[in-house]
């Protein structure tokens, strides 16, 4: 079974998003039983809430149900994982600078290196914006999970 972890600051916008996302997209493509994913933050400030409720709606609004619980990344979370996966480089320079060995540090990747249509550089921050930022997140969120789900049929 191939691990997933998604990362963002805080595990409730972005990270908790593309989990729910990819759990559905998982679905969908019959990968459920082969696909393991969770989500974290670098912070901790928002342990134990559910993802924030502004993305919440706007995903419900596409069909995902966001269930996850914001924690931060662990230790163990650089053994657990096959793929860490920040969303944007401020994440992925956090997570190398967590990562104790080389092994580690090979599994961090940035969300936007699996963008099949989009050109974005990394996953905005939709916290402190409005509307169109939830759904800018959720539309690249659904893109590069979609070429997600064909880097996982290759592997």
């Amino acid at each position: 079974m191939l691990h997933i972890l998604f990362v963002c600051l805080g595990n409730i916008c972005r990270s908790a998003a593309a989990e729910g996302i990819m759990k559905y997209k998982l679905e969908k493509n019959g990968l459920s039983d082969s696909v393991h994913v969770d989500s974290a933050g670098i912070l901790s400030v928002h342990q134990g809430d559910r993802a924030d409720a502004r993305m919440r709606g706007h995903a419900e609004r596409r069909g995902y149900d966001l269930t996850s619980i914001s924690r931060p990344v662990k230790f163990d979370d650089f053994e657990k994982f096959d793929l860490i996966i920040g969303m944007d480089d401020s994440n992925v320079v956090d997570l190398m600078d967590r990562a104790v060995t080389l092994e580690h540090q090979k599994k961090i990747h940035k969300m936007t290196e699996f963008c099949k249509k989009y050109d974005d550089k990394y996953i905005p921050d939709p916290y402190y914006g409005g509307a169109s930022g939830f759904e800018l997140v959720l539309d690249l969120l659904e893109d590069s999970c979609d070429g997600l789900i064909d880097y996982c049929k290759t592997i």
